[in-house]
């Protein structure tokens, strides 16, 4: 019962993060999997990726209903992602625990950079001119986005990153796919974190077959850890408004940096938690 009830919490921690964020739900879903209930990462990583997988799925139902999910990019980087995901799960079970847990806490350590950085930027006064980097730009009149060669490639690519590090690390990937959008196109940001819902969700597909055809997958804890994100994903939707921000940004940068030093000491051996 016990370890039921840190399921289901640790499970609604993760969906509160995917409401707010559209990212990072992975990221901190397999360091409270390690930590919380002493899985390896191997063990950990599936799980993780179906709690942030059907969380996902939900908030981009959801959103596709209000018309912010950029579909047509969400296929293309989504299927992409699929055709990686069983790659990285090839590795993730040809590589030992602690080189693992060594490259998750780097990534997870540059996200906790990246998202405090972000944080302390200054906000501009106005629209600001378009960047040649934005290779993906919406049609002013019909609202899609142009899907010119360099805008396929573009999304391709983030669709390879983010499905092979799904596989690998058992992340959704949203910390790769919120700023590669940003980035390259001119989505608004609501956008942007709907479009990776909806991403993360068909990611996640991925990963847990390739998991699950090689019997990697512990039901008794993913089903109770991923009721709970989902449930914390729809009471996160009507926090997110009033919480989202730079102090929300600035904590989970926080959250995620020392999770990244918990990560790399256990994987060193350092930490035996």
């Amino acid at each position: 019962m016990t370890a039921l009830l840190i399921s289901l919490s640790m499970g609604a921690a993760v969906g509160l993060v995917l409401a707010l964020s559209g990212a990072g739900g992975g990221i901190l879903a397999v360091p409270l999997l390690v930590f919380g209930l002493h899985l390896s990462m191997v063990q950990a990583a599936p799980v993780g990726l179906i709690a942030v997988g059907l969380a996902s799925a939900l908030g981009a139902v959801l959103a596709l209903r209000e018309g912010k999910v950029r579909y047509r990019a969400a296929v293309i980087i989504g299927v992409t992602g699929m055709a990686f995901a069983p790659l990285g799960v090839m590795l993730a079970h040809r590589l030992p625990n602690a080189p693992l847990m060594v490259g998750f806490s780097l990534v997870l350590a540059w996200v906790a950079v990246r998202s405090i950085r972000q944080s302390l930027a200054p906000v501009p006064a106005g629209p600001s001119a378009p960047s040649t980097l934005q290779v993906c730009r919406l049609d002013p009149v019909r609202g899609q986005l142009r899907l010119v060669s360099p805008c396929v490639l573009a999304l391709g690519v983030t669709g390879a990153l983010s499905g092979l590090l799904s596989g690998l690390l058992g992340v959704g990937g949203g910390f790769v796919i919120v700023p590669m959008l940003g980035a390259f196109s001119n989505v608004p940001i609501r956008g942007i974190v709907a479009t990776s819902l909806a991403v993360i969700a068909l990611v996640s597909v991925g990963g847990v077959a390739g998991a699950a055809s090689q019997g990697a997958v512990a039901w008794d804890v993913a089903l109770p850890f991923a009721a709970g994100a989902v449930l914390a994903l729809l009471a996160g939707r009507r926090l997110g408004a009033r919480l989202a921000g730079a102090r929300l940004q600035q904590a989970f940068g926080a959250t995620a940096g020392v999770v990244a030093v918990l990560v790399l000491l256990r994987g060193l051996g350092v930490l035996a938690l």
